[in-house]
């Protein structure tokens, strides 16, 4: 069991109070020294020195989002096997398991997401859909 010794406990506390003050002192700083506007045009959307027009309410079809989920999966993916791919000298034959396990589980589920077509780009009607 580990006793908390009071030095490491005050210095925390100093660290603690020490760093809040200091994301006060920035805030106060940013907002006494910042600039302030005020003109009718300020809460206007202005994008890239085009003024913006009709409704910003744009509908997408959900693949887009699939599609992005999907490739947030699988880069994040890619960083773990970076990371074994470094280390691997180090965790020897039972970290290359570890990795063939998760490369195959991977493997299983993108072959489960081409199986229920989730990245078939072809538009079929509900009714087709529905049949299958």
């Amino acid at each position: 069991m580990y006793i908390v010794n009071t030095d490491e406990l005050l210095n925390f506390f100093v660290f603690f109070l020490f760093s809040l003050s200091f994301c006060f002192l920035m805030l106060l700083a940013g907002y006494f020294l910042g600039g302030k506007s005020y003109s009718r045009y300020k809460n206007v959307p202005f994008e890239s020195g085009i003024s913006s027009f009709g409704s910003s309410k744009i509908r997408f079809a959900v693949k887009f989002y699939l599609i992005a989920m999907f490739f947030i999966i699988f880069d994040i993916e890619t960083m773990y096997l970076y990371v074994w791919a470094v280390s691997v000298k180090e965790i020897g034959i039972f970290g290359f398991f570890e990795v063939c396990f998760f490369v195959f589980v991977i493997l299983i589920s993108l072959l489960y997401l081409v199986k229920n077509k989730a990245l078939d780009w072809t538009t079929t009607s509900n009714s087709e859909s529905l049949t299958k």
